[in-house]
């Protein structure tokens, strides 16, 4: 399957090295202003060959909107939009054709469907998040007028972390400044050290990603399956290279007692 989403829904397709990266929305109501500097401000960000911290492939990542607007705004119809794969080198993965390379799906892939795409990773490349990216800044404005905000931000890279406060509310242009996403200048600088160690030992490292969402209702969500931390968690774990979901306290909840782990109610939506 590919697609998200039940009520909004996201469908992707493409490939790292094929024509291009795509999705359809499907389920957006009709009406919708949609604000195309935003979106194109998101993709931006994701953009790779941006620093030394990102891919270096230099993707233009320009976003073509085919269908399900007029005028600006949405029609209610399915959403289809492409973003064209500009800067592809098929050629600098020919060795890879015959080798399996640990932590990717080359095997899985191999394995499912007898043959794979060796080019970047093929439909299993990180290309793919672009595609989201543009579905989540659709969403974004979709859920704006509501009062939903969500902003997220680097809290770990490699052993350096930001100390951990999940009441702080860092703002965007905190999180901006940092080439890492780190809205603290003395612990992004450690992070991009951390990472330029890794680089001169021929290596990398890993992250870990904090995200504030303030806003929503109570009572989003269905019981037991569909609840909304189920539906977060599938999401996020459906990235490439996720390997661990928390809420709110995460696995730090099973060192406590009860009376610290549980939240007080509150009139306070904050």
């Amino acid at each position: 399957m590919n697609t998200t989403g039940r009520l909004f829904r996201l469908t992707t397709f493409g490939e790292s090295h094929g024509e291009a990266v795509g999705g359809v929305i499907d389920g957006c109501p009709a009406g919708l202003s949609i604000d195309m500097e935003a979106v194109e401000h998101d993709v931006q960000r994701r953009r790779p060959g941006q620093s030394t911290y990102t891919s270096p492939r230099n993707e233009k990542d320009s976003v073509r909107f085919l269908s399900g607007l007029f005028q600006g705004v949405t029609t209610g119809a399915p959403i289809a939009f492409i973003i064209e794969n500009r800067d592809v080198h098929s050629e600098d993965y020919d060795h890879l054709s015959r080798v399996f390379r640990p932590g990717h799906a080359d095997y899985t892939y191999f394995c499912k469907y007898g043959f794979r795409d060796p080019r970047g990773g093929g439909r299993s490349s990180a290309r793919e998040t672009a595609v989201r990216v543009v579905g989540g800044a659709v969403a974004k404005q979709l859920l704006a007028p509501l009062g939903i905000d969500c902003r997220a931000y680097t809290s770990q890279i490699g052993c350096v972390q930001l100390p951990k406060d999940l009441s702080a509310r860092y703002s965007r242009e905190m999180v901006e400044a940092s080439p890492v996403r780190c809205p603290d200048p003395s612990i992004s600088a450690q992070m991009e050290a951390e990472i330029a160690a890794a680089q001169s030992d021929c290596d990398s490292v890993g992250g870990i990603i904090n995200c504030h969402i303030g806003g929503v209702p109570a009572g989003w969500g269905e019981p037991i399956y569909d609840k909304l931390h189920a539906a977060l968690g599938a999401a996020m774990l459906s990235i490439n290279a996720a390997k661990g979901v928390e809420i709110g306290e995460g696995f730090a909840l099973a060192s406590m007692r009860g009376s610290e782990a549980n939240d007080q109610m509150t009139t306070d939506d904050a």
